[in-house]
């Protein structure tokens, strides 16, 4: 009996000193923030839950006021789940934009302080100097592909989360 104790522990020995058990241990580095690779800006998710489902955009998030200036000016390209936030939480107020210099026709979704849709302007032309507004106090606006608000159902009243 004292052999298969003392093989045992010599057995839990090596097994809590082999490098498994000791990454085990070990707190998981902390995750790298992703950024895009135009714009550096971060990214993150963003949950906009409708009457067909939750739907997960990836939204470059435009802080500073030359961040939200150069918005998405001339880029070219967006994905289908891809966006850009644009939070204005510290300061809700009525809400304006224009599509100078942006070459994609995009939604531009304003958000209520309590996270949800208020208005959508839909398919904003690009290169216009026209001003699309929000319907009330926005605190974020969300920016998609022109057209994409309605493929995915996105109606005044949804729920955002980020």
């Amino acid at each position: 009996m004292i052999r298969f104790i003392s093989a045992a522990v010599l057995a839990f020995s090596i097994a809590a000193c082999s490098p498994q058990a000791a990454e085990a241990d070990r707190p998981a580095a902390p995750a790298q923030a992703a950024t895009h690779s135009e714009s550096g800006l971060a990214i993150i998710p963003i949950t906009i839950t409708t009457t067909r489902g939750a739907h997960t955009i990836r939204a470059e998030v435009a802080r500073t006021p030359a961040e939200q200036a150069r918005g998405l000016m001339f880029r070219t390209a967006m994905g289908a789940n891809e966006g850009m936030l644009f939070p204005y939480e510290d300061n809700p107020h009525v809400l304006g934009f224009w599509m100078r210099n942006t070459v994609l026709p995009l939604d531009i979704i304003f958000i209520t302080p309590d996270r949800r849709v208020l208005n959508i302007g839909a398919n904003a032309v690009p290169y216009s100097e026209a001003s699309v507004r929000s319907a009330g106090v926005a605190a974020a606006v969300l920016e998609l592909n022109g057209g994409r608000a309605a493929e995915l159902g996105i109606a005044p009243g949804d729920q955002v989360a980020w």
